[in-house]
């Protein structure tokens, strides 16, 4: 096992994306997973029905027994729904974790569409999160979102990266899986360079929980000493076999297999 890494996220009752998923990921590649829960929701395959969020100060408090005991070597953000759980997680970010790498997963949409962001704290998770960001990885509409650019094709993709670079992250991460297309780019922006990932796309409603999965997975590399890109691209092949051998579960957006790297224990 090598790898620390704290997750501060939003917990699925379905399994296949929040902090289960993270759970999964790390784990399946080798790393160990703390978690600081931000809020409850009542969600599966078809969409979110409910959402139960967590008091700032024991969001905070979950953080600060983490660090203080087992430490971490990364540190990944997932559903922050609201401006006073953004401003608290930063603040003890500044406090308890300096020097640790954030990767931030802007989350604002459930895959089914369900707003899990209030629109009141995006200002603040641009003005206070994304700085502290060793990277950030939004999907199309999130990207479309903090950048105020459209995307409608992979050259758009890497415009919108640059744009979220000048709001502060040491490096974007843009995903172009909403794109249509028989591929997939994803753009990798950072001060010194860029360089995007194709891939050729699969055909599957299985896609429940990607975006928490892939940045899981790009933490879990990071924890373990991987030079950026290595990260992005070691965590785009693990997601891309989650999506191929999923288990095609559920009656909406079915979820990853998240342990395709483990072998079963006889």
């Amino acid at each position: 096992m090598n790898g620390r890494v704290l997750i501060i996220a939003g917990s699925d009752s379905s399994g296949g994306a929040g902090i289960q998923a993270d759970l999964k990921t790390v784990t399946a590649l080798g790393g160990y997973a703390a978690t600081a829960i931000t809020a409850l929701t009542a969600q599966n395959t078809q969409g979110v029905l409910s959402i139960v969020g967590v008091d700032p100060m024991f969001i905070t408090q979950q953080m600060r027994v983490v660090l203080d005991d087992i430490g971490a070597d990364c540190i990944k953000t997932g559903m922050l729904h609201n401006a006073a759980v953004i401003a608290a997680v930063v603040e003890a970010l500044d406090t308890l974790a300096t020097g640790i790498p954030v990767v931030v997963d802007p989350v604002m949409y459930a895959k089914s569409g369900d707003s899990l962001l209030n629109p009141a704290a995006c200002d603040t998770l641009i003005q206070r999160l994304l700085p502290r960001a060793a990277v950030i990885t939004p999907n199309i509409r999130e990207a479309e979102a903090l950048s105020g650019l459209s995307i409608r094709n992979p050259d758009d993709l890497a415009a919108a990266a640059h744009q979220l670079l000048t709001l502060g992250p040491a490096a974007v991460l843009v995903k172009g899986g909403h794109l249509p297309g028989d591929s997939v780019s994803d753009w990798l922006v950072w001060r010194e360079g860029a360089e995007a990932f194709t891939a050729p796309r699969f055909a599957s409603r299985n896609t429940h929980g990607t975006g928490c999965t892939l940045a899981s997975a790009i933490a879990t590399g990071l924890a373990q000493g991987l030079p950026l890109n290595a990260a992005v691209r070691r965590a785009l092949t693990y997601v891309r076999e989650a999506i191929r051998t999923a288990p095609n579960l559920g009656q909406g957006c079915g979820p990853l297999n998240h342990g395709h790297t483990v072998q079963p224990w006889n």
